[in-house]
């Protein structure tokens, strides 16, 4: 494990995830179309590298993930925006993103389940933005970092890898930094076509070589082996997102906008005050950590962006008392 690796990752768990990823997707994949990188922010850079370049653009939601819109910057690629609705549960709108495409755009970025918003997006809305994408014969790049804490109950986040030629114009990433706990090991993986994977590990020689190796053969053994402990996990986020509902819905200035897998994206009822003061005040006087809206776009000044997953059930309660508290 101390000697370099294969540059798009350990045989042994680009066939451990082909079949975890083409069991819950009910699709047959190929461990060729699986490429293993150092997180997923690595997995989105080297992904949007091999397909688009300086001068290029791609459209990104209206709030973003903001690491996403700071890597196309550096690599002078335009982020071209669509907004995303309170009023619309912070969706995207297919007609929203058939607007903004010209012959600039090579590709559309989605966060399912959100950052920040924690909003989690339909199969057949998912479904629908990628026929979009090939109408025009552009990519549809789907993080879906935080699929494994999906609702109760929904199983499949979307049929994209049923329909034929998917390869062509789907590149999906993911990060096992939350589902297995260890986003200090720096694991990711990207699942697309074969030859977009030969493209892409090009770019991985340049940038790493290989994703660390340890963590690959420990992955590769946890994956098929801790599903009921995931599926504990999963059940007790669920269980922090209702308390989450619980604590805030009698306090009048805090609604929930939107929330799901990990986060929440909270409304507050300050006007005219900006979310940056806000989650200032908060974190200075009430000792709450949340990050403000205008972080993750622009015209988020009324919100804030709480991060559940990793406090329990007996702090988040706490909230409701220091948010009551609070004034400005």
């Amino acid at each position: 494990m101390t000697g370099y690796g294969p540059i798009e990752g350990e045989p042994i768990l680009r066939h451990a995830y082909c079949e975890h990823v083409g069991g819950l997707y009910e699709s047959k994949l190929k461990p060729e179309q699986i490429q293993i990188t150092s997180g997923c922010n690595q997995a989105f850079i080297a992904s949007v590298m091999a397909i688009a370049g300086a001068g290029d653009s791609v459209l990104v939601s209206n709030p973003f993930y903001f690491n996403h819109a700071t890597t196309l910057a550096m690599l002078g690629i335009t982020c071209k925006e669509f907004d995303l609705r309170a009023e619309n549960g912070f969706l995207p709108d297919v007609e929203d993103i058939r607007q903004k495409i010209d012959p600039s755009v090579k590709a559309v970025l989605l966060v399912s389940p959100n950052n920040p918003t924690g909003a989690v997006y339909p199969p057949n809305l998912l479904d629908a933005i990628f026929e979009l994408c090939r109408e025009f014969g552009i990519w549809l790049i789907l993080d879906e970092t935080y699929r494994d804490f999906l609702p109760l109950g929904q199983k499949q986040p979307h049929s994209i890898f049923g329909i034929q030629d998917w390869q062509e114009n789907f590149i999906q990433l993911y990060s096992f930094s939350k589902s297995f706990c260890i986003p200090g090991h720096r694991l990711g993986a990207i699942t697309t076509g074969e030859q977009t994977v030969v493209q892409i590990a090009k770019v991985m020689d340049n940038l790493q070589i290989c994703a660390p190796r340890p963590p690959q053969e420990a992955i590769a053994y946890a994956i098929p082996r801790l599903g009921s402990w995931q599926a504990d996990n999963r059940r007790e986020i669920a269980t922090r997102a209702d308390t989450l509902k619980t604590t805030l819905s009698p306090l009048e200035n805090w609604q929930i906008s939107s929330i799901g897998a990990y986060f929440s994206y909270i409304k507050h009822g300050f006007d005219g005050v900006s979310s940056e003061i806000v989650a200032r005040e908060l974190g200075q006087n009430m000792g709450i950590s949340v990050l403000p809206g205008t972080f993750f776009g622009s015209n988020q000044e009324q919100y804030l962006r709480f991060a559940f997953a990793n406090v329990d059930c007996d702090k988040i309660q706490l909230l409701g008392s220091r948010l009551a508290e609070f004034t400005l």
